[in-house]
């Protein structure tokens, strides 16, 4: 049974390689021009949303209903000065913002719009909707997508600036820890279909989506993509609270619309993911496809598509207009400590099932077998939390003597050449403070407050 599905795969990645080159090229320009308009849509939606949110008015001025206000910010970044700075690295610095917005590009080349099958017809030649498709398909989106997470990286490095160089450091270390997470959840979504090609991915969620087989991978790979495209509330490495902009804050001009606009096509493009993995892909949903036998023919899987996409980047702008920013701590805390763990577990349930089932065993028996061992892995859990908290809650005899006892250690602020805070039993030595060096001049009172202190003083004899 395992070589059907593999057998299905190939026969059809069979229909993408023999388009003439004309042909390829006008996806590839259609793949571009929808990456571009979709941006210019997206920021324009996302500024009236938050607006409306907030009970304010929002773009207005240009266009229609402001509907222009994207072509103006980009002719007004055209038109600002644009500044290199002088100790940058610039080679490094000028490269950067394009190694973030190519590879953002290039993922969007194996998102299928409709079946593979030679559906359609353009001038008058049998073609898949889909540029191209791979056997490794999401693999290849992953590495696509962590190159370019290397150009926000460069560009902190290749700035010269403190500021910058803290939010490149901040990408890096949430490129490793979202990408984990992120892997583990395409992994379920392998298992279950049995390729890693995308066009097979969407025909393998037939007639139930992956995110109702899948809810944990899904939600654990919702979560990823925002921590992926440094979206609020995981926008630490921009962070203008703290990093003054970060990453970009020695770029202006085109080069700062560039880290914009892959910013937004990074969207899109785990939008497009994220419906083609979990969420059926080009098919119609449920409602629609159990009335109308063409829903998934012809030109109309782009339409459901496209409306999956805009879905996914209202839940986008959606979180930016209600969750404040995390603390840099928590952040690194929910990548490995929870959706990590909670991506194995399920990985390795997922798994156990998927295997059960091929080798014919009932529902019944897959619950108990997987379910009993996750009851008792949850319930030793609980057991080591509630004892663990109970010996903290005991109070531990002698421990506030000894800290009395124990003088504090003297606190060197600049221990090892850096100012340093201190730590835990060490006091700050008191600020020495002069005497204000203005003489202090005693004010003649007046005669009429003379007169009353003596009256005052005459009647108190």
């Amino acid at each position: 049974m395992a070589n059907v599905p593999l057998a299905a795969a190939y026969e059809t990645l069979g229909f993408f390689g023999r388009d003439p080159w004309w042909l390829v090229l006008l996806k590839a320009v259609f793949c571009f021009a929808f990456l571009l308009i979709t941006v210019l849509i997206s920021i324009v939606w996302e500024r009236k949303v938050v607006a409306w949110m907030q009970l304010r008015i929002g773009p207005n001025r240009h266009g229609p209903w402001g509907l222009l206000q994207s072509l103006a910010d980009g002719v007004k970044l055209a038109l600002k000065e644009d500044l290199v700075v002088a100790k940058a690295d610039k080679v490094v610095y000028i490269l950067a913002p394009v190694v973030c917005a190519i590879p953002a590009f290039m993922a969007f080349a194996v998102i299928p719009f409709g079946p593979a099958d030679n559906e359609i017809s353009i001038f008058g030649t049998r073609t898949p909707m889909q540029l191209t498709d791979l056997p490794v398909a999401l693999l290849y989106i992953l590495a696509t997508a962590s190159i370019g997470i290397y150009g926000i990286v460069l560009a902190g490095w290749s700035s010269g600036s403190t500021y910058p160089l803290l939010g490149g450091l901040r990408s890096s270390a949430q490129m490793i820890s979202y990408e984990i997470a992120m892997g583990l959840s395409f992994a379920a979504v392998f298992i279950y279909s049995g390729s890693m090609s995308t066009s097979q991915i969407v025909s393998s969620q037939q007639p139930t989506w992956f995110a109702v087989l899948l809810p944990v991978s899904f939600i654990v790979y919702i979560i990823a993509m925002v921590g992926e495209t440094n979206r609020a509330p995981f926008d630490l490495p921009e962070a203008e609270g703290e990093l003054v902009g970060g990453f970009n804050t020695e770029y202006s001009s085109l080069k700062f619309a560039m880290f914009m606009l892959a910013e937004y096509v990074n969207m899109v493009t785990v939008s497009a993911v994220a419906s083609t993995l979990f969420l059926g892909g080009w098919r119609a949903p449920w409602p629609i496809s159990t009335f109308w036998a063409g829903a998934n023919h012809g030109w109309w899987p782009l339409l459901w598509i496209v409306i999956k996409i805009q879905l996914l980047l209202f839940f986008f702008i959606w979180l930016r207009g209600t969750l404040p920013r995390l603390r840099y701590d928590q952040f690194m805390k929910l990548g490995w400590k929870v959706l990590i763990p909670v991506s194995l577990v399920w990985l390795v349930m997922v798994a156990s099932v998927r295997a059960l089932r091929n080798e014919g065993h009932g529902f019944g028996q897959v619950v108990l077998y997987v379910g009993a061992p996750v009851c008792g892995v949850l319930l030793l859990s609980l057991l080591w939390d509630f004892f663990r908290k109970k010996e903290k809650d005991q109070p531990q005899l002698g421990g506030a003597a000894a800290q009395q006892s124990t003088p504090p250690t003297e606190f060197d602020p600049t221990a090892g050449g850096y100012p340093v805070p201190p730590l835990p039993g060490q006091q700050l030595p008191p600020v020495p403070r002069r005497r204000s060096r203005v003489p202090q001049v005693q004010p003649p009172a007046e005669p009429l407050q003379d007169a009353l202190n003596g009256a005052n003083q005459s009647e108190g004899s």
